[in-house]
């Protein structure tokens, strides 16, 4: 809560910022990663083993971002990082939220809240692994039985990149960490095709590996071997996994192969459930989306804020309006900032 209130003032000085100066014109852009073309190479498809338990504990991390007010020139949004932890059937969780106020266009806002969202990820990560978060089945003894997934590229240091400080400290405790990547539009195949559809039709197993697409490279902040993975074989749900450089010296089916395991979960079948849990426990609900909203404009109201911002507000929603939309966090949900 002591977060929440100094963002809520963060939020009245860069808000009142605005109103008495205005807003500085243009944004720093991102750079791109650049697009992965390569001729697939069936060879490099291997089967993985088929495990339905197995003695393992498996960690993961996600962010939400929700609108709470927006306008043209500027947003206040609600942060969530929440973890899961998953040991056979036993689940454990937890979140932390944050307020961010972010003033700019549509495009240079959302470029700021990735980029603070994949920091918000980083730092649970860390509290996991240094014990400032405390889950009752994270053995700190034993690295090699703990795996931590992230969602994502295996990209760190710099914008809109894990923390380099999270990779370091799994690697010196030996945990499997793993970045899973919901959708890879980056990979290609040499005819512009989408590489992950293309070798999936090539691959003669039901649950497989393909390794490597591209080799770690830690100067282009690659800090994994990038491959593809197919973890349940009655799904057609097949995914990036980039596996972290120091990992790479064990047998990579064999590494991989516990996912299985928590692969098959009805409600995301051939996904593991460790990180689908981890975005769905990321997820306020919109009683606590109404209570922060009410908060900020309680906020703007006591600085005298409200009513001009009240009138940004009024001048670019008309369209949520005609779809029936009071609220922007109704209709809007992650990158839709």
């Amino acid at each position: 809560m002591r977060k929440i209130i100094e963002d809520l003032e963060e939020m009245k000085k860069k808000l009142g910022d605005y109103v008495n100066k205005g807003r500085a014109i243009g944004f720093h852009e991102v750079r791109k990663e650049p697009v992965i073309a390569i001729t697939p190479d069936k060879s490099k498809i291997k089967p993985l083993k088929k495990m339905k338990n197995c003695d393992v504990h498996f960690m993961a991390v996600d962010c939400s971002t929700r609108t709470l007010k927006r306008a043209n020139n500027w947003g206040v949004y609600l942060m969530r990082a929440a973890y899961a932890s998953v040991e056979g059937r036993n689940v454990d969780w937890g979140y932390e939220e944050r307020m961010c106020t972010v003033i700019g266009d549509a495009y240079g806002r959302s470029n700021f809240l990735k980029d603070f969202r994949i920091e918000l990820e980083s730092q649970m990560g860390l509290k996991l692994l240094r014990g400032r978060i405390t889950t009752p089945y994270y053995d700190h003894t034993n690295g090699r039985s703990n795996y931590l997934l992230l969602d994502g590229g295996a990209y760190f240091g710099g914008e809109r990149k894990f923390r380099v400080s999270l990779y370091e400290e799994c690697k010196k405790e030996g945990i499997n960490l793993l970045a899973i990547s919901k959708n890879s539009p980056l990979l290609h195949d040499d005819k512009g095709r989408d590489f992950v559809a293309t070798t999936t039709m090539l691959s003669p197993y039901g649950v497989w590996v393909y390794h490597p697409i591209r080799k770690a490279n830690k100067d282009q902040t690659l800090y994994g071997d990038i491959s593809v993975v197919k973890l349940y074989e009655e799904s057609p749900r097949v995914f990036r996994c980039d596996i972290m450089d120091y990992l790479t010296k064990y047998e990579i089916n064999e590494l991989l192969s516990p996912l299985i395991s928590i692969s098959e979960d009805p409600r995301c079948l051939g996904y593991p459930v460790t990180l689908w849990l981890a975005h769905d426990f990321s997820g306020p609900s919109d009683s606590k989306l109404l209570h922060y909203h009410d908060q900020v404009e309680e906020t703007l109201a006591t600085a005298d804020l409200l009513d001009v911002l009240r009138m940004e507000e009024v001048s670019c929603n008309f369209p949520d309006e005609l779809h029936g939309v009071k609220h922007p966090f109704q209709w809007e949900w992650i990158e839709h900032v």
